[in-house]
């Protein structure tokens, strides 16, 4: 049998069923296969499909790997990987404009699934202020670059964006690249600074929240720190 015929009447099968019944009638790896064969239509992606998926073990952590690291996987090259990039661009791009469309930051979950675009990948630490309004929705969003301690996190700066900005509340927030979520002392430290500083000026601040790809932590959730009731 043709192997290009072969392919092709695979991945026919597999849009079919796809198409039919939904994402949920595929296995894994047939996710990944048919978004590898978005740029390779002739190619045979299966075997590197599963490779990919052994490496990775779930769906979401292939979704959320950089396009440069899936390449070192021997059999993914620039043309294979890009239904994949495809794909984390069109979610970011999606996941940004839902939230501009519907700023209201009532629960943690909320506020990281905009962060998590805004910072959730970076390889640097960032710091960002968001600006809230009465009804939790979202006015400015101030991102700053750098390594993060209490003594350069200045009340004066977090809060001065708030006040310009007419803002009864805030989050504050900050990315750690090494993917673990869990607060320092330092981060705590810095949280209970700021939550004194917001009293004196009037300005709540609504949540301290940790961010990486993949996983975030909320100071309000968690009851590390006591802060404003408003957030759930």
């Amino acid at each position: 049998m043709d192997k290009t015929k072969f392919n092709h009447g695979h991945r026919k099968r597999l849009r079919e069923r796809f198409l039919s019944s939904g994402i949920d009638s595929l296995h894994d790896y047939e996710v990944i296969e048919l978004l590898l064969t978005l740029g390779t239509p002739r190619k045979d992606c299966k075997l590197i499909a599963k490779e990919i998926l052994e490496k990775y073990k779930q769906l979401v952590s292939v979704l959320n790997t950089p396009t440069a690291d899936l390449q070192k996987i021997n059999g993914v090259g620039p043309n294979n990987v890009f239904g994949v990039k495809l794909f984390q661009e069109l979610f970011a791009r999606y996941s940004k404009e839902k939230v501009s469309q519907n700023k209201s930051f009532a629960s943690p979950e909320q506020v990281y699934n905009y962060l998590r675009q805004k910072i959730g990948k970076e390889k640097k630490e960032h710091f960002v202020v968001l600006c809230i309004d009465a009804q939790k929705r979202l006015i400015n969003c101030d991102v700053s670059v750098g390594i993060l301690n209490a003594s350069l996190v200045h009340p004066r700066e977090v809060f001065e964006q708030a006040i310009l900005n007419h803002a009864s509340s805030v989050i504050v927030a900050h990315n750690h690249p090494s993917g673990d979520s869990k607060p320092s002392t330092d981060d705590i430290l810095t949280t209970k600074r700021l939550v004194q500083a917001g009293k004196l000026l009037g300005i709540t601040v609504m949540d301290h929240m940790i961010v990486t790809a993949n996983d975030y932590y909320s100071m309000k959730k968690e009851g590390v720190v006591e802060l404003s009731p408003t957030l759930p």
